[in-house]
């Protein structure tokens, strides 16, 4: 319990802190060491959880397992080296004027909430909590698109707080239903009714019509924030307009989130129905997803909009992954995950950087990053190539296994992965080249980029490409069990 509170309370307790102080010249340390410390106590609870197995604590109102542990770490570790990127690059953009005193105070407050409510949402056992933790999640992060108070910066803030509020509100109605669901079965549990791990137990009895019609709105609300198709048009606007660190934990953690809310609904509604429609509901969007999203990468101009479509056309690869189920599609979507967050962000880091030495996020604008900052410059090629799937990357490896899965269990739909993967695949090495390669007319950053994170993300998928640790093995393989078929 006192691991589990730490993780929850150091980010809780940091936002209230950077609140008075996050614009005095020691927030951006303050920010790090409250990230490194969560990210700490994260791994102590995952080693707690695996070597004692899964746990309920505070009267079951949290709930604890591999599958939500893992993404606990990945949520802190990428929260940390994100905290790490943004010193220099917050610096710069306050020395340029785009950011206040105020705004910057704001920034460090809300990163910290931003931890918090995730986190909340990974490790709370109520489903009723899972959805005001997300709701929190979308507030904090309206604030950070708005960053900059630019009238793109409060139009995209706005439209993604339209969009993921109606999500939202959807999720509400599917979690209602579940409630009522439950009330007929655990009615004199009151509240209790909706502990996952107490629907879980009695979701062989629960009203099949009911459930089925809860899992629809759970998907197209949760799906809202996950970014999927066609509920995704909010995640490139506030991509291109919040600062690149906001982008970076947005695609890298909270899609993740959305998706795991997901699927806590999926394992209820496939033992309460005994069907293959949920499974190919998520098959369904997932496809979409990669299709459309490889398709408007290719019309991109922004670099930071195309590399958000490139997120939709991921999360659409891991939702069509856990739709195919069973214990190596979930393995895959596991990996893929990981990969995913991971390489997304390092990408992140590198084009933050790049825009602010070309003045501008358009493409054609920045040009020769190997010739003016060679870290910069192959640390974005090494991302790129990572993204689309060259070997040896992780991504690489679990989209091989992914494929090899669907043509399988799926062959329909393994020609329409193939051709989605395809044209990312084209899309990203036609943009990335003149941004890497030729010759540059950028200018030095007054501050020196910190780059530490690009390649420790890097390094750790091509790890993950060329050997899984069997500890890491074995863990994913006990969560792709529990997730169901």
């Amino acid at each position: 319990m006192d691991l589990l509170l730490a993780v929850l309370l150091i980010p809780l307790a940091a936002g209230a802190l950077l609140a008075l102080v996050g614009s005095r010249p020691a927030a951006p340390a303050v920010n790090l060491a409250a990230s490194a410390a969560t990210f700490a106590a994260a791994c102590a609870l995952t080693l707690q959880v695996i070597v004692g197995g899964p746990m309920q604590v505070l009267g079951g109102q949290f709930f604890l397992d591999p599958f939500n542990v893992f993404l606990v770490t990945l949520t802190s570790f990428v929260g940390m080296t994100t905290a790490m990127f943004s010193r220099p690059y917050m610096r710069i953009e306050q020395d340029r004027g785009r950011l206040t005193p105020a705004r910057l105070r704001l920034y460090h407050s809300m990163y910290q909430l931003f931890m918090f409510t995730m986190l909340l949402a990974l490790t709370t056992n109520n489903l009723g909590l899972l959805w005001v933790a997300m709701e929190a999640a979308t507030l904090s992060t309206v604030l950070l698109v708005s960053l900059y108070r630019t009238k793109a910066s409060l139009e995209a803030a706005w439209k993604y707080f339209i969009l993921c509020g109606v999500g939202i509100a959807l999720a509400l109605f599917g979690t209602v239903l579940l409630y009522f669901a439950a009330e007929r079965v655990l009615g004199s549990e009151g509240m209790n009714a909706l502990l996952w791990t107490h629907l879980d137990a009695v979701k062989t009895r629960l009203e099949p019509g009911i459930i089925g019609i809860a899992f629809v709105f759970l998907l197209v609300g949760y799906g809202t924030k996950a970014g999927l198709v066609p509920l995704h048009s909010w995640l490139p606007d506030a991509h291109a307009e919040g600062p690149t660190p906001v982008s970076a934990v947005l695609s890298g953690l909270l899609l993740n989130v959305a998706l795991y809310a997901v699927m806590r609904g999926k394992v209820l509604v496939e033992g309460s129905v005994h069907a293959a429609w949920p499974g190919q509901m998520l098959m369904g969007f997932g496809l979409l997803s990669v299709v459309l999203g490889a398709l408007l990468i290719w019309r991109q101009k922004d670099v930071k909009r195309m590399f958000a479509y490139s997120s939709i056309e991921h999360m659409g690869i891991i939702t069509f992954a856990f739709g195919m189920g069973g214990p190596v599609a979930n393995f895959a979507a596991l990996l893929h995950m990981t990969g995913h967050a991971l390489t997304k962000s390092a990408i992140f880091y590198t084009t933050g950087h790049a825009a602010q030495k070309a003045h501008s996020q358009r493409i054609d604008a920045i040009n020769g990053l190997r010739e003016v900052s060679p870290p910069l410059g192959w640390g974005l090629m090494m991302g790129v190539l990572a993204i689309v799937g060259m070997p040896p990357f992780g991504v690489f490896a679990s989209e091989f296994l992914i494929l090899t899965t669907a043509m399988q269990q799926q062959p329909w739909a393994t020609p329409i992965l193939l051709a989605g993967l395809g044209v990312a695949f084209g899309a990203l090495f036609l943009r990335t080249q003149g941004m890497v390669f030729g010759r540059s007319t950028l200018q030095k950053l007054p501050h020196p980029p910190d780059l530490l994170p690009v390649f420790l993300h890097l390094a750790l998928v091509l790890l993950l490409g060329l050997w899984i640790p069997p500890f890491l093995v074995g863990w994913w393989r006990l969560a792709a069990g529990m997730i169901g078929a």
